[in-house]
């Protein structure tokens, strides 16, 4: 089991590295034709994390996952389908386009077993770890005097 320290500042500096880009596509969302779906990240008691993305009205043949030298990244594109004439809107705030999301996953990760499925516009990206890096429970042996 490899032992990870905990960098605070590093931390830090991702937070705000992701509240930069949430704040630009915010601001230039409508004229870059891009957008960022949310994304929870979690790990179950199994050491499995899993990541559940929102991508609603996108096709499943519209959604690709790779997984390569440590980051998974989820690309795909919602594509514009006005139902009625532009000039009709009053107003737009769903944004579509292409859209990528990566994330670094630990070095511990089984990247033969990972899964993905799915269902009513929420994808969800099982990524198991290896069993050698599962905690393991360590007896005590009684020792005769």
């Amino acid at each position: 089991m490899t032992l990870v320290r905990w960098d605070p500042i590093r931390e830090l500096a991702s937070m705000e590295v992701d509240r930069l880009n949430r704040m630009f596509t915010d601001f230039y969302g409508g004229l870059g034709h891009s957008w960022v779906p949310a994304v929870d990240v979690y790990e179950t008691d199994n050491h499995e994390f899993v990541l559940k993305a929102e991508l609603p009205e996108i096709k499943r043949e519209d959604i690709a996952i790779t997984y390569d030298n440590g980051v998974l990244t989820l690309k795909g594109e919602r594509k514009a389908e006005l139902e009625t004439a532009r000039e009709n809107y009053h107003r737009v705030e769903r944004q579509h386009g292409s859209f990528t999301r990566s994330f670094t996953l630990p070095a511990t990760v089984d990247a033969g077993r990972i899964q993905a499925s799915y269902k009513d516009g929420v994808l969800t990206v099982r990524v198991p770890q290896r069993e050698e890096a599962k905690p393991k429970q360590i007896e005590i042996e009684e020792k005769a005097s």
